[in-house]
């Protein structure tokens, strides 16, 4: 299963996000989507999963979870907008974490792209795609695209769109 992974687009999509992610097989967005008609432009052009994020307006939050927790693959993730980052997590996050782990922990909201591995929660994978959109202090808008075969996450990529405000035909 190839993913490709955005957050934080704040009513931007960059048109180049539906090459690169062309040979995913799902799109998965980790909240402040901005925009509901960007958001079905992402549906209609592959299997779409999302959650809401602190920006976003009550049409998406009523579309959208706050939460997602699935299986693809063999792997469990959740995937919220607001977490934190290992070891500092919030403390919404913390307690679920008390009571489950995931395989994969995904989030957004920091606009700070981030990926590893938390040794203090069952080796879990962390992923944070950094932000997509205009808004924000980012230097950098980023996107990340991955595969998922059986219980292995590989070939992990981190694709830079471009500085922050500059925008794209």
């Amino acid at each position: 299963m190839k993913i490709g992974l955005l957050s934080d687009t704040h009513s931007y999509l960059d048109k180049r996000v539906f090459e690169y992610f062309a040979d995913c097989d799902e799109v998965w967005h980790a909240g402040d989507i901005g925009d509901i008609a960007m958001a079905r432009q992402l549906e209609q052009f592959k299997p779409f999963r999302a959650v809401y994020g602190n920006i976003d307006d009550r049409q998406i939050q009523t579309t959208y979870p706050e939460d997602a927790w699935f299986t693809c693959e063999e792997l469990t993730v959740w995937m919220t907008h607001i977490g934190g980052a290992p070891p500092h997590y919030n403390t919404r996050v913390k307690k679920q974490l008390k009571e489950k782990t995931p395989d994969v922990f995904i989030c957004g909201h920091s606009h700070i792209l981030r990926i590893g591995r938390d040794t203090m929660h069952n080796n879990m994978l962390y992923i944070n795609p950094g932000a997509a959109g205009n808004q924000g202090f980012h230097p950098m808008k980023t996107i990340v695209r991955f595969e998922i075969l059986g219980r292995d996450v590989r070939n992990m990529e981190v694709i830079e769109l471009g500085k922050r405000g500059q925008l794209q035909e």
